[in-house]
């Protein structure tokens, strides 16, 4: 039977865009394996996402093209994946695209065997040559004649891909990795800064927010004020940049430009996870309210436009409405004089609007000129105007939304919901944070007990990944911090037994895919930072932290072989080893704090406010009933109540302070 396009049966709202295509596109799976094989034709592996504005050019310019469509028909097995949904697979052929020399990124395009074997590729193809590429139809031509032709030099390339990505999985052991070395990382981080605009390096530019952590954890550390300054300042720039949508909340996924001002426009609920947190870090250390209103806002993007009905947080939104990237979001001096009347003036000069446009000939909405907060009167009048404009704009044509809810990302924001709740007092942000997590629970574990990494249209689907887990148990344990509920922890423990069993590795940290999973080339094992933290560096601050709040050794030895597994790895290029870093700064130094106390009593909340007050990347906080036992190895163990008060006790290593009963001696003993 002849093959035909088989999207219609999925259910990621990428693969849905394609199923009226004339390209006859396969789900990766066993089926599409075979038909190559029976076939003898090789694979077209493309990969994208739903937010993707490329991945939608590709597809308008070629893949709704009949006669484009008929030579991937004639020639390949079409393959189609949504790189959000398949990590493990988008993980292995961006590995072998960058071993070719070209630069990653989606649109992937990928020629592999009938055994998944890669022998050539590349990104996007315009449909006629330009840019120095040629067109899509001559890639195709070119590569169905060298597949039939040229066996020997497709052969010889797979041999050498294939042997490349075998020996990417065995990254170089060390014997371990010492906070000076990590010190003298961050320091030499600060020489990499943008002094001007902030962030690292020319345009384009993400917020790498693994990295901020690791200056400002370097700056808590050792109180370097030029870390502290590199991360202030390339905070205030993103948060008064256009990368920030001033009117709707959220940031964009980065900035095109040098100055933060023109975003790539859509939105990834990762990005927003990890800037909430910092941005709470920040606040908690200046008390600037810009930082505090900008997580207010994007928690209220979040609840407003991500949260999905039964409480788990959607994917992205796309960069494009009506084939035009960021339509939705920019606005004309004409829009915003006929919506805001006689306030616009005054408006227009702070969001930098003026009749020929910043971007386009159209605005995008900034603050770049005004870094600074005017007067609490100004602000509240600012804030009504984009509450007006907010308003205006929904009845715009809405960027598409891409409702799946991963497993890993929102692991990533039920975190920093769980950190970020308790540090403002914001019961109903913490709500959100276990309600999204008790999705996880209820929606994305299948009947064997096993996590799932994606779920949508009442289906839960596809194998876990590493940082599924990771993220999810970090989460689960900083929900225990916020809460109390011990039910936390035991999930954390659960899903980091699973790790154990099917993730890790003998020679020390852990592949991304499981040990059952069918139809991949090899199993990467990683630790780089991507726009999302390396499953691996989240291990080492999840195991950390099982180690200090239950004194099971076996915790700790696991995260030092995760740690010694790359540590010969982290000199030769530091850069994408924030994560690891950070949670080995954590294994070696976590500030545990541990209040005697019931929670719900006054003197004891006010003790664990004041240990929400203080930025403290490595703090472990317990709260421990009077009487009840410590770890027998914990510093703290014996220590108990003073005078029958609400007791903290702060521990650094093996030694701990003197009992503290008062919330103003507990923030100072912390920021000492």
């Amino acid at each position: 039977m002849p093959l035909e396009n088989a999207l219609a049966a999925e259910t990621s709202p990428y693969l849905l865009q394609h199923k009226d295509n004339p390209v006859h596109w396969q789900a990766w799976g066993p089926d599409a394996f075979a038909a190559a094989a029976r076939e003898n034709k090789p694979i077209l592996l493309s990969v994208g996402y739903a937010a993707c504005h490329w991945c939608h050019v590709m597809a308008h310019e070629s893949f709704e093209d009949p006669a484009i469509a008929r030579l991937m028909n004639e020639h390949f097995i079409s393959i189609k994946v949504d790189r959000e949904e398949r990590p493990d697979v988008d993980t292995i052929y961006q590995h072998a695209l960058a071993l070719l020399g070209e630069q990653g990124g989606w649109p992937l395009t990928m020629f592999l065997t009938p055994a998944r074997e890669p022998f050539w590729g590349g990104t996007y193809f315009p449909p006629e040559p330009r840019w120095g590429r040629p067109s899509f139809a001559q890639v195709l031509n070119g590569i169905a004649k060298a597949y039939e032709t040229d066996v020997a030099s497709v052969a010889q390339s797979v041999t050498a891909l294939k042997d490349a990505l075998q020996r990417l999985a065995k990254p170089t052991a060390g014997e371990g990795v010492s906070l000076e070395l990590t010190d003298r990382v961050a320091e030499h981080l600060t020489q990499e800064i943008d002094w001007t605009h902030g962030g690292i390096g020319d345009a384009p530019k993400f917020p790498q927010a693994s990295m901020l952590m690791l200056l400002w954890r370097g700056y808590r550390r050792t109180g370097t004020e030029t870390m502290r300054n590199a991360v202030k300042l390339t905070l205030d720039n993103i948060s008064q940049g256009g990368i920030y949508d001033h009117a709707g909340g959220g940031f964009a996924r980065y900035a095109v430009d040098r100055r933060w001002l023109v975003p790539h426009f859509e939105k990834m609920l990762y990005d927003n996870a990890q800037l909430v947190e910092a941005l709470a870090h920040l606040w908690q250390e200046t008390g600037a309210p810009l930082y505090a209103q900008r997580v207010a806002e994007t928690i209220e993007w979040l609840k407003r436009e991500m949260r999905q009905p039964e409480g788990g947080f959607a994917s992205s939104l796309d960069a494009d409405s009506e084939h035009e990237e960021g339509k939705f979001y920019v606005w004309s001096a004409e829009e915003i004089d006929r919506v805001l009347g006689e306030r616009a003036p005054s408006f227009k000069k702070i969001y930098d609007v003026t009749p020929a446009g910043n971007w386009e000939g159209r605005t995008i909405l900034n603050r770049l000129q005004h870094l600074e907060l005017l007067d609490d009167a100004s602000e509240t009048e600012l804030a009504r105007d984009r509450a007006v404009l907010l308003q205006a704009r929904a009845e715009r044509v809405r960027p598409g939304l891409d409702d799946k809810v991963l497993a890993d990302w929102n692991g990533l924001m039920i975190a920093a919901l769980a950190y970020t709740a308790p540090v403002f007092g914001r019961g109903d942000w913490l709500a959100l944070a276990e309600q999204a997590f008790a999705f996880v629970e209820q929606r994305m574990i299948g009947s064997d007990g096993r996590l799932r990494h994606s779920y949508r249209a009442g289906s839960a689907r596809h194998p876990a990944t590493l940082d599924d887990h990771a993220n999810l148990a970090r989460a689960a344990l900083f929900l225990e911090e916020a809460t109390g509920n011990a039910h936390y922890r035991e999930r954390a423990i659960e899903w980091v037994d699973q790790v154990e069993r099917h993730y890790a590795d003998l020679a020390g940290g852990y592949f991304v895919a499981a040990d059952d999973v069918e139809g991949l080339l090899t199993r990467p094992k990683m630790v780089s930072d991507s726009a999302t933290p390396a499953g691996n560096g989240t291990m080492v601050e999840v195991l950390a932290r099982l180690y200090y709040l239950t004194g099971d050794e076996r915790y700790r030895a696991r995260a030092e072989a995760t740690v010694k597994a790359f540590a010969g790895d982290v000199p030769k290029n530091f850069f994408p080893f924030g994560s690891l870093l950070n949670g080995n700064e954590t294994l070696q130094r976590a500030v545990q704090i541990v209040i005697r106390g019931r929670r719900g009593e006054p003197t004891t909340d006010a003790l664990l406010a004041a240990a929400h007050s203080v930025s403290l990347p490595t703090r472990v906080l317990a709260v421990v009933p009077r009487g009840a036992a410590l770890p027998a190895n914990h510093p703290a163990a014996g220590k108990d109540q003073l005078d029958g008060r609400a007791t903290a006790y702060v521990c650094r290593g093996p030694v701990c302070s003197l009992p503290i009963t008062d919330a103003d001696g507990l923030v100072q003993a912390l920021r000492r």
